[in-house]
C-alpha cells in the first residue's frame, strides 16, 4: 500500500524526515539524502536492514480517499474546505 502512494519526486518521511523520493520499482523505493540531512538527522546511525518508521505524504492520502470515493462530483469548493486546502 506504501509504494501504491510513491511517485518520483514525491515526498515520503522516514522516522519523521521528510525526503524526497528519487526512484519507485516493483517492492522497493529510493530516496537522495543531502549531507545536511545526514549531518542534523538521526539517519547517520541508521543501518542496512534495520527497521524504520514509513509514512506517505498526506496529499497522496486524500487523492486515495477521494478516488476511492468515487462520488464522480470532482473537485468542488466543498470538498477543498472539507481538507482545508481554502
Amino acid at each position: 500500500a506504501l509504494l501504491a502512494l510513491m511517485i518520483v519526486k514525491g515526498s515520503v518521511a522516514v522516522d519523521g524526515i521528510s525526503l524526497t523520493i528519487n526512484t519507485v520499482e516493483s517492492g522497493s523505493f529510493s530516496v537522495m539524502i543531502i549531507p545536511h540531512t545526514l549531518e542534523h538527522t538521526t539517519l547517520c546511525a541508521r543501518t542496512t536492514g534495520e527497521r524504520v518508521n514509513i509514512e506517505n505524504d498526506m496529499i497522496g492520502k486524500y487523492v486515495e480517499k477521494f478516488v476511492r470515493a468515487g462520488s464522480g462530483a470532482g473537485v468542488t469548493r466543498e470538498l477543498l474546505g472539507k481538507y482545508n486546502f481554502l
